[in-house]
């Protein structure tokens, strides 16, 4: 289903979404029930896109990738 493709293990913290920017970075922003928290970069690690590919992080903390499901579309 999804391939492993960090390596470096991201702490999470409760109150924050995270997500891989467009820069290859996985950055970190607030929910909005965290009124004190700021967007922030947390990783150090760049990781390099393909197109079809959902990207996230997955239970262990680390950034998988999942072919989309895009129904005859490219």
């Amino acid at each position: 289903m999804a391939d492993r493709v960090g390596s470096e293990r991201i702490q999470r913290e409760d109150g924050y979404l995270y997500f891989l920017g467009k820069d290859g970075f996985v950055w970190r922003t607030p929910m909005k029930t965290n009124s004190r928290g700021r967007k922030a970069k947390v990783g150090s690690e760049r990781i390099k896109r393909a197109t079809g590919f959902l990207y996230f992080i997955d239970k262990g903390g680390y950034v998988a990738r999942a072919k989309m499901n895009r129904r005859g579309r490219k």
